[in-house]
């Protein structure tokens, strides 16, 4: 168990484009996203980050977003280029990764194959000198923990994906470590397995007294584990909360488009002031907002501006009869069992709408099917104002 601090983290790789794409002294430019400038390709800039005391932390975004190499450079195996790495307050740039007390799971297992479970959970113990019965008690505890006491005396190769995945893991968590940092550890799994593995790394938790790092470019990983999400785009912190904030306050685009499945809806629209309160206007009709969105639009002094408004898909509402409403339809209907996916045709954009099912009579699903023609509105508690030009929260 430790706090870890990340103040103003740089990762910085070298140009290897040659010399004709080489940036001029205060030059910079863009390439595959990453930011280019006379040092070299900025992989992670300015990553400031404080970690509390058995924190679960899960940075998420895209490939090739440095979620990786943040946490490369937290375990030592990255060298970083700038800023501090303070671990329990101490600065650990230049300790070597066996004396940082951290343990990593990486997403390839990295078994010994030669070695039994016990073995490759004792390897660690053993590099330490720690006497045998010692050795014992920890790796038998840990197995215990994990469900794998059954699977001590057999080798890598006969064990499933998952039971792999629960080794690797039992040879991190013996040590005791201060912080366990682990890379995109399910992405190798099934879907099946994957669920099952999360429920795992959730009791898990409970269990150990450490802090933990976690990668992944799944965001459903990374509602369901973290206490607070990171959520990361060229390099560059987007946005930091937990779950429900970023679910329900995304600070740009990038994070509302990341954030929820299925994605939320965009859509062009005005920000108005009606009789001295914001609305948003779209497909003819005016949807008055909510008080705190209000509150919050007044705070930042925001004037009246075309929009970029977002609507996520269960917060959509199919419009009374006769009620003013945005029509379109259907393309597509996706029937998920508790709920009905529709795909529909609104405003010259796709837009995706979420009905639950239940206590629905058969004639009206069959008013979802393909071609048919539907009326939608929604809630001024659930509409997101964002600047048309550069994508921010205009509540924020």
């Amino acid at each position: 168990m430790a706090t870890v601090s990340l103040r103003g983290i740089k990762k910085v790789y070298p140009n290897t484009e040659g010399k004709k794409k080489k940036a001029k002294k205060g030059e910079e430019f863009k390439k595959t996203n990453l930011t280019i400038t006379e040092e070299g390709v900025l992989a992670v800039q300015e990553f400031n980050l404080e970690i509390a005391d058995k924190e679960f932390i899960v940075l998420v975004g895209p490939s090739g977003c440095g979620k990786s190499t943040t946490l490369r450079m937290v375990a030592g195996l990255e060298e970083i280029s700038g800023g501090d790495l303070l671990i329990d307050g101490k600065r650990m740039n230049d300790v070597a990764p066996k004396d940082r007390d951290i343990a990593m799971v990486f997403q390839s297992y990295a078994l010994y194959p030669h070695m039994t479970v016990y073995e490759n959970m004792a390897f660690p113990l053993k590099l330490r000198k720690m006497p045998a019965d010692e050795i014992d008690k920890a790796v038998r505890a840990a197995a215990e923990t994990l469900d794998i006491t059954q699977y001590l005396e057999r080798k890598p190769k006969a064990l499933s994906g998952g039971q792999r995945q629960r080794v690797a893991i039992g040879r991190a968590i013996v040590r005791e470590p201060k912080a366990l940092l682990m890379d995109e550890p399910l992405s190798n799994l099934d879907a099946k397995l994957r669920n099952q593995m999360r429920a795992e790394i959730i009791k898990l938790r409970q269990k150990l007294d450490t802090t933990f790092m976690y990668v992944t470019h799944d965001q459903t990983e990374a509602m369901t584990l973290g206490d607070r999400i990171v959520i990361m785009k060229d390099g560059v912190i987007q946005q930091v909360g937990t779950p429900q904030e970023v679910f329900d306050h995304p600070r740009n685009l990038f994070v509302a488009g990341f954030i929820g499945m299925p994605r939320m809806n965009l859509f062009d629209a005005e920000l108005v002031i009606k009789d001295g309160k914001y609305a948003v206007e779209v497909g003819g009709i005016s949807v008055v907002l909510s008080d705190d969105k209000q509150a919050n639009l007044k705070a930042q002094n925001v004037a009246p501006q075309a929009i970029t408004l977002g609507v996520r898909p269960e917060h959509i509402s199919l419009a009374k009869a006769g009620a003013p409403a945005i029509t379109g339809d259907v393309d597509v209907s996706e029937m998920m069992g508790s709920s009905v996916h529709l795909h529909v045709t609104a405003l010259g954009v796709d837009t995706i709408i979420i009905v639950q099912t239940m206590g629905l009579d058969q004639a009206t699903l069959s008013n979802f099917a393909i071609g048919k023609s539907l009326s939608f509105d929604f809630d001024g508690s659930v509409a997101h104002v964002f600047d048309k030009n550069t994508g921010v929260n205009l509540e924020f």
